[in-house]
């Protein structure tokens, strides 16, 4: 008779000698810790990401001052709080490689504090100046920039912030309040590291948190752009969202976690070395600093984050689950790497020691891991703010240097004919974007005058008004409406 299995042991701090072997676990005792960062937005990727980074460098007997406390200003947020503390912050990281599926324990965050509508626990936490980085991951939409790319001062949040900085909505004011209190207290500001997809992201960071200032303490505002540090930085790992399936995940490893994450084999992690109260020396396991961080970003943004657009409004409209599925595709794959050399490639320049072409061989590699459940639902979210920031940018250096433009604009012309909210066999894309409603009802209109499309103004500037991409823009869309996203695919594919 086959002995039985061991029942998953339920992940804590008490139960770590627990896990069965094979399983990583922190080698350094957390009683040695103490927090040196708060991250606001704790999700999958930052658990995934700086934290593992962190990681490492505790289970080598550094950084024990450096370690995180989680935070939140979402109500959402409340659950993963929840699910977090009731297994001492530990998180269960599961290596998605080809080759071995492989589990590891990382233990650098030490607490997760109360979600509140006025942020104060929050603001407390970030005025203590034990804490000298406040990092954050809120997505690239979730910096309140205007389609200029300022901060958009209207916004009902940015508004009540100005009027009311002591209980602030957003993490932006959350962050002034906390270095209002720093300043009044004589002690120094946190550096801001921003984890988002932005080129530039710590440049507008420090736009975020200035202008905001500005509208309610313009002597605080003046004393962060002076002394507070927002470094650059680009991130790039593949987590995908967690699910019943990544906890059956850990199940089979022979751990219960109810928040386990799910990654890739690859971690990259360029900064620039500009922090105001010191920092954790990442680079001693394999981040990079630099002060050519530009253009790390502008490979990664342009490469893969445009890329993931290209493929996966193309995947949705075909009823393509995930992004390692449009890889497998015959058509897909080729229209993905016929838009990168020809059109993407072209506006990006190689860094040290990776070319473009090699860089889109590596993307090409990562995207195709089989194990990677990346959906492309997930991949296609808050496509408002993605196509703006990663795809929109090369199209206008393209429409500049009379560059190819044609699959930049199939790729506009996909992710409208997506968001008229069908797949081509009829089943119901669900509301994915935090301006669905208005895309929706756009790409309605689109569908018998397509320059409607590009009349949003708040996505697409002028863009509109050239001519040679508001003609092709609408001839691909009444192309994929007229005979099917494969056939526009294959049309541009055959291209000479």
């Amino acid at each position: 008779m086959d002995e039985l299995k061991q029942e998953p042991v339920a992940l804590s701090l008490a139960t770590l000698d627990q896990l069965p072997e094979g399983i990583a676990r922190p080698g350094y005792d957390r009683a040695d810790l103490t927090p040196g960062i708060v991250h606001i937005g704790l999700g999958n990727f930052h658990r995934a990401h700086q934290a593992w980074y962190l990681h490492r460098l505790m289970q080598e007997g550094q950084a024990l001052d450096w370690a995180i406390i989680g935070a939140g200003v979402r109500a959402g947020d409340a659950r993963m709080r929840d699910s977090l503390l009731a297994q001492d912050c530990l998180t269960t990281l599961i290596e998605l490689d080809p080759a071995g599926i492989s589990g590891e324990v990382v233990g650098s965050m030490v607490d997760f504090l109360s979600v509140e509508e006025d942020n104060a626990a929050l603001i407390a936490a970030m005025s203590d100046p034990r804490i000298r980085i406040v990092s954050l991951t809120v997505t690239e939409g979730g910096y309140f920039r205007d389609a200029t790319g300022a901060l958009d001062s209207m916004h009902p949040d940015i508004q009540h912030d100005m009027a009311h900085p002591d209980t602030p909505r957003t993490a932006f004011g959350a962050m002034v309040a906390a270095l209002r209190n720093r300043k009044r207290a004589g002690h120094a500001p946190f550096a801001g590291q921003s984890c988002d997809n932005l080129q530039g992201n710590g440049t507008i960071l420090r736009q975020t948190l200035v202008g905001l200032a500005m509208g309610s303490d313009p002597d605080l505002a003046r004393w962060i752009d002076e002394y507070a540090s927002f470094p650059n930085s680009m991130v790039d790992c593949i987590v995908p969202a967690t699910g019943e399936a990544e906890r059956r995940r850990a199940r089979a490893l022979g751990i219960e976690d109810a928040v386990p994450v799910t990654h890739e084999n690859f971690r990259q992690w360029v900064i620039e070395d500009a922090f105001c109260q010191g920092r954790p020396d990442w680079d001693r396991v394999g981040a990079t600093f630099t002060r050519e961080v530009h253009s790390y970003e502008a490979m990664k943004i342009r490469m893969l984050n445009a890329g993931h657009q290209v493929l996966a409004n193309a995947g949705e409209i075909l009823g393509l689950p995930t992004i390692a599925a449009c890889m497998a595709d015959p058509q897909i794959a080729p229209f993905f790497r016929k838009v990168q050399m020809v059109e993407i490639a072209p506006h990006v320049a190689a860094v040290p020691g990776m070319t473009p072409e090699a860089y889109l061989d590596l993307i090409t590699r990562r995207f195709a891991n089989p194990e990677i459940h990346d959906t492309t639902r997930r991949v296609a979210f808050d496509g408002s703010s993605r196509h703006a920031g990663f795809v929109l940018p090369i199209l206008r250096e393209a429409l500049a240097s009379g560059a190819p433009i044609s699959g930049l604009a199939l790729t506009e012309a996909l992710w409208a004919r997506m968001c008229h909210g069908t797949r081509e066999d009829g089943s119901m894309i669900e509301a994915n974007d935090p301006m669905w409603s208005g895309l929706q009802t756009t790409a309605d209109f689109a569908r018998e005058e397509p320059a409607a499309w590009l009349r949003q103004t708040q996505i697409y500037g002028d863009l509109s008004r050239h001519e040679s991409f508001a003609a092709a823009f609408e001839r691909w869309l009444s192309r994929i409406w007229e005979g099917g996203t494969r056939a526009a695919v294959k049309e541009y594919i055959e291209q000479v």
